[in-house]
């Protein structure tokens, strides 16, 4: 065998989103966060287009995302589907956390590739930002509410039209317990065609 699977599944198994309300105080560094990032770019993608970009805001540029993120939820959310505790939790969120990685879809210029096939490479992305915070024993967790698909959030970002934010990356260490988890069993989701 080429590499330790054993290793590698464990570290597979033991991926979890945890919420940045359960991060400690302590702060990640930005060689941690460079490594992530690098290995997020080594996901598959069909035509080799790269789409993944990152926007990075960590350290006194979290104020930037403090100052907008709140006011965003806000002004795009229903007066009759607003929660003040989502809007505050959203503003606690950010205190809580050493950096929020933007996670963002570059379209391809040309359109060759369809855009459902650009997304999933950048969720492939995500997953393996997600392992990489894991071997470094750092929480992260994918956050995608529905006010950051707007023309507002794109604009704050420098997006262009065709572009498109695809979610909030919290990177932390954990401040408790590592969360345990299960799935269900293979023969529950697999069908086998061997005729």
């Amino acid at each position: 065998m080429k590499y330790n699977l054993s290793e590698i599944t464990h570290l597979i198994r033991n991926r979890r989103s945890v919420a940045p309300e359960q991060y400690s105080s302590r702060k990640v560094h930005r060689e941690q966060l460079e490594l992530i990032l690098t290995n997020g770019t080594w996901a598959p993608n069909h035509g080799m287009t790269q789409p993944w970009r990152y926007k990075v805001f960590m350290e006194d540029g979290m104020k930037k995302l403090e100052d907008f993120l709140p006011d965003l939820y806000r002004s795009k959310t229903p007066a009759e589907k607003f929660k003040e505790s989502k809007f505050e939790r959203l503003k606690s969120r950010l205190a809580h956390v050493s950096a929020v990685v933007v996670i963002c879809m570059e379209r391809d210029k040309s359109g060759k590739i369809p855009e459902n096939e650009e997304i999933e490479a950048v969720a492939c992305s995500v997953q393996n930002m997600m392992l990489t915070a894991v071997a470094y024993g750092l929480a992260c967790y994918w956050s995608t509410p529905g006010f950051i698909y707007s023309d507002e959030m794109k604009q704050f970002l420098g997006l262009q039209d065709q572009d498109r934010c695809l979610g909030l990356f919290y990177v932390g260490y954990p401040g408790g317990e590592w969360p345990q988890s299960h799935r269900k069993p293979l023969e529950y989701v697999t069908e086998w065609f061997t005729e």
